[in-house]
């Protein structure tokens, strides 16, 4: 039996990925916080951003190849 191609990312994005989830998901005040001009971001909110975001990544990329394959 073939797994979905899109378990784990998912998986991933709603674990790591918006974890802690209240009061709003941690990545998205990160991002919010580097649009902002990232003032007073010392080098662990880099890594967390970077730790948070990684999931992200996996499923944009994961997204893109199965659409890469569905189109050739």
């Amino acid at each position: 039996m073939k797994k979905n191609n899109l378990f784990y990312p998912i998986l991933a994005v709603l674990t790591l990925g918006l974890a802690p989830y209240v009061p709003e998901p941690h990545f998205f005040g990160k991002v919010k916080w580097v649009l902002g001009g990232a003032e007073g971001m010392g080098g662990m909110d880099y890594f967390d951003l970077v730790l948070h975001g990684a999931p992200w990544v996996y499923l944009i990329y994961t997204l893109i190849s199965i659409a890469v394959k569905k189109f050739k």
